[in-house]
């Protein structure tokens, strides 16, 4: 008998041969989501790597694509903690020497857990068709809430905050910061489904939000559609960080000596004499009656121009505000606008007891009161839109200038408390985004920088130094065009929301659509 031949078994592959990826998908994911925050980080202002931001996202992309919703929702927190941390570090440097790191730490968490929940929703609809779009549309959710809650919202360090120049930025002006966000995110969602299924509809994802945004780029005009207007910009420099809080009449004196020193180069003829000079925010604290102020009037008197005087201004009763006064040469301070978006726990101070140990500003200070008028100044027969610092980060506040018909925006802002850190760059990149979306010049007035001239474009003409003092003096364009996103408003955000939450729901019940089945099949059987 004949013993039939035997199959010998195949020999067990080599445990090297075994890719470190199929064995360990939860430390190779979390390392891709914490290098994909740290990616957009450093996509961020100051350096102008704006290209690496969608390649952030097709890496986190990658990481939750097919993923179940805690997954997504614990490699979202690792993703925007790679990111958030380090982009806001200006506030360890504003916060730290008092209170240690606990401020920034505190924030960066909160918002990190305002992206990671969105984040499991993302990982949950990129097995929908399309997921792409509304992994994006789930992203600009979590920044659309965290723009509104809680207690005002804190919109920092949004992704289209983080494009002020490159082939994105048109986009701004039909949809605004939020289409910019989105469309970045679409990219780098697109990219990373396109190298699982390499397909048409991944790749026209990818390059659709390019093309339509270099499409755009001849809608972003510059030119001077009524007049121009010659500025002046006055940085007096300040005590740097959290120590001028007690130095603020040094920076008051700085400020003011600065004016003079202007008004004698405008008299002199080394520089232009200019239609208005805009001071920064609250260079100065101020009673009831400003024009009790009688060193105020005299640097206006001798400026010989209408000047915006940024002041914190004391209300009858022992509250104050937040101002920017229309201060006359001849007849003195006149109209005012009082900031309407207040920043959290530093100009009030919500939940006292438990801000102690975080904040500064809660033990014998009182909360600032909210303005309630349009933000919109008649300067020198010009009307001119004012976003007071943190303000230039909310959609609304240089939107609605623009609607009310400001033909020049101005920032007049106070940067001293943040240091010799990225914080200054951030703010001015949010003004050349907001110039692109209003289709307007913006004068950003720093007290101790960065100080610029910003074209409608988003380009910088003109910008000072950190902790300098400096002037500008520039001749930027009256413009009264309407973009799309001035008009549209938040319509676009709105539309991303509600789509990135029903696209949700539809994969939520799908999946208990398939549940059911799979269930009544097992009875069956």
């Amino acid at each position: 008998m004949i013993a039939p031949p035997m199959t010998p078994e195949p020999a067990p592959a080599p445990r090297g041969t075994v890719s470190f990826v199929r064995r360990h998908p939860v430390i190779w994911r979390t390392a891709a989501a914490l290098a994909g925050g740290g990616l957009l980080y450093v996509s961020y202002p100051p350096r102008s790597l704006w290209w690496l931001a969608p390649i952030a996202f097709a890496l986190f992309a990658i990481t939750i694509r097919h993923q179940r919703a805690r997954a997504g929702l614990g490699y979202g927190f690792v993703f925007a903690m790679g990111f958030i941390m380090p982009v806001l570090y200006w506030l360890q440097n504003f916060l730290g020497e008092g209170f240690g790191p606990a401020p920034w730490v505190g924030l960066s968490v909160t918002i990190a857990l305002m992206i990671a929940v969105p984040a499991a929703g993302m990982a949950v609809v990129s097995k929908l068709p399309g997921g792409p779009v509304w992994m994006a549309m789930l992203f600009v959710t979590s920044e659309a809430i965290r723009a509104r809650f809680p207690f005002g919202g804190f919109p920092w360090a949004r992704t289209g905050f983080g494009q002020p120049e490159g082939w994105y930025l048109p986009l701004a002006s039909l949809g605004g910061a939020p289409l910019l966000s989105f469309a970045v995110v679409l990219t780098g969602c697109a990219l990373a489904e396109l190298v699982f299924r390499r397909r048409i509809a991944p790749a026209l994802m990818a390059v659709l939000p390019v093309a339509i945004g270099l499409a755009a780029t001849p809608l972003v005009g510059t030119d001077a559609q009524n007049g121009t207007l010659t500025v002046a910009v006055v940085q007096g420099n300040a005590p740097e960080g959290l120590g001028a809080l007690t130095q603020g009449a040094e920076m008051r004196r700085n400020h003011i000596q600065r004016a003079e020193q202007l008004a004698q180069d405008i008299k002199a003829g080394r520089v232009p004499r200019p239609d208005v000079v805009v001071m920064p925010e609250t260079f100065t604290s101020l009673g009831p009656d400003p024009a009790a102020d009688a060193a105020l009037s005299r640097m206006v008197a001798d400026l010989g121009v209408p000047t915006l005087v940024g002041a914190r201004i004391e209300r009858p009763g022992g509250a104050a505000q937040n101002v920017i006064i229309n201060w006359d040469p001849r007849t003195g301070p006149g109209l005012q606008y009082a900031k309407t978006k207040l920043v959290p726990f530093g100009e009030f101070v919500p939940v006292r007891p438990i801000a102690r140990f975080f904040t500064p500003f809660v033990d014998g200070q009182t909360d600032m009161l909210p303005g309630i008028e349009p933000p919109v100044l008649n300067v020198a027969g010009t009307k001119l839109g004012v976003g007071i610092c943190f303000e230039v980060a909310y959609d609304d506040v240089l939107t609605e200038a623009a609607k009310q018909g400001a033909e020049v925006l101005t920032v007049p802002t106070n940067n001293n408390w943040y240091g010799r850190t990225e914080m200054s760059y951030q703010q001015l990149a949010m003004s050349r985004v907001r110039a692109v979306e209003t289709g307007r010049a913006v004068v950003v007035s720093a007290t101790t920088g960065v100080s610029a001239i910003v074209e409608p474009d988003g380009s910088v003409t003109r910008k000072t130094e950190l902790y300098t003092a400096d002037t500008l003096v520039a001749t930027v364009a009256k413009r009264t065009t309407v973009t799309l996103a001035t008009r549209i408003g938040a319509w676009p955000e709105g539309v991303m929301v509600t789509g990135g939450l029903t696209a949700w729901l539809w994969a939520i019940g799908l999946r208990i659509r398939r549940r059911h089945v799979d269930s009544s099949r097992a009875e069956n059987d």
